[in-house]
């Protein structure tokens, strides 16, 4: 099997990103700190405080940004003001990372011709899309699809769903945005331990990625194809249970099992329709799902011990950020200049249904 595509198979008509910009809420707190206050917060109920130390200790998460200040998370008691202040800090976050991704890509906001959204962690109707047109200036005519429910795969599957707009559309251009506010889906009175890994693994912040047709293409990777899997019978591995406070976190054990058991298959089958193999990958970027889904990824893939270390980076610095966090891998990525011409990249995420989003790139 050849390492690098046939170059019959990858024309430089491609859809191209050309910039990725991002935003964190302003409120930081390491993660002694928080382990301190759900100490404080969880110190009367029936629960093993020394546990919840060690849980959220093992998750290789240094610290995280929260959408508001650590004391007003008491204050919110219903899944009403939880999701209030999601749409309130989402517009805020969100028209941070796009307006510092489309600075990167020297436009406009009139120069966008497609926004896609992607959130999982609040629900606003019009969208938060809707809401930014105004706020950014965005044309009355550019197109809006918004996308929910796709967990940490949603950030490639957006990726993936843009280009192939952009497939029809060679002088258009299109704009992701990810948004996602995981510590107000917080359910303060579950004491399970999805709910205790989940506040201690997941960020908040949001990031935008600029994509071109291939007419209006200048630099930045061509995505050269998407695919998509979807596991029979895993629909309880992660998601939600809608509840009356809100979002009550779904989080299988078996997540990283599950991992494991299908990834190398999904990519193996995923190059090899395209002309290459994992050997032919310089660059790997996969969504930071926590140190064992991490794990899982190097094992399944056979990956050397460096690549997939701006994952592990992003982890560290800012947690998982459900569907924007592989985003913000490749925004480090891109923005480092490590790649050169002739260099093929694989975006890699998986996420609630349970299933994986894949991207090729190609330099």
């Amino acid at each position: 099997m050849p390492d690098t595509p046939d170059p019959s198979r990858v024309p430089d008509g491609r859809p191209r990103i050309l910039a990725v910009g991002s935003a964190l809420p302003p409120h930081y707190a390491d993660q002694e700190t928080l382990i301190a206050a759900f100490r404080d917060a969880w110190a009367g109920a029936h629960f093993n405080v020394g546990r919840l130390a060690e849980l959220h200790r093992a998750v290789r998460v240094k610290g995280r940004h929260l959408a508001l200040p650590i004391a007003d998370y008491a204050k919110l008691t219903s899944f009403s003001e939880r999701n209030a202040a999601w749409r309130r800090c989402a517009v805020d976050v969100g028209e941070a990372a796009v307006r510092a991704a489309l600075t990167k890509a020297a436009l406009e906001p009139r120069d966008v011709d497609h926004l896609f959204f992607v959130t999982t962690t609040g629900i606003a109707t019009p969208s938060i899309d809707a809401l930014l047109v105004n706020r950014l200036g965005l044309r009355p005519d550019v197109i809006r699809s918004p996308l929910f429910g796709l967990g940490c795969a949603g950030g490639a599957a957006a990726i993936a769903r843009a280009a192939g707009w952009l497939g029809g559309f060679p002088e258009g251009v299109a704009l992701v945005l990810s948004v996602e506010l995981c510590s107000l889906t917080l359910q303060s009175d579950d004491f399970s331990i999805p709910n205790i890994v989940a506040s201690g693994l997941f960020g908040d912040g949001a990031a935008a990625a600029v994509l071109t047709g291939a007419a209006a293409a200048r630099g930045g990777p061509q995505v050269v194809a998407s695919a998509a899997s979807f596991y029979a019978d895993t629909e309880r591995v992660m998601g939600w249970d809608i509840v009356d406070s809100g979002f009550k976190v779904v989080l299988s054990a078996s997540v990283p099992d599950v991992v494991e058991a299908h990834i190398r298959e999904d990519v193996d089958g995923f190059l090899a329709r395209h002309g290459c193999s994992r050997s032919g990958i310089r660059h790997w970027l996969a969504h930071t799902g926590g140190p064992k889904v991490l794990q899982a990824f190097e094992r399944a893939l056979a990956l050397p011990p460096a690549a997939l270390a701006r994952s592990w980076r992003s982890l560290a610095e800012v947690g998982n950020l459900s569907s924007a966090a592989v985003l913000f891998v490749l925004g480090d990525l891109l923005d480092s200049g490590e790649p050169a011409p002739g260099d093929l990249g694989v975006l890699a995420a998986m996420g609630p249904g349970f299933g994986a989003e894949l991207v090729l790139l190609a330099w």
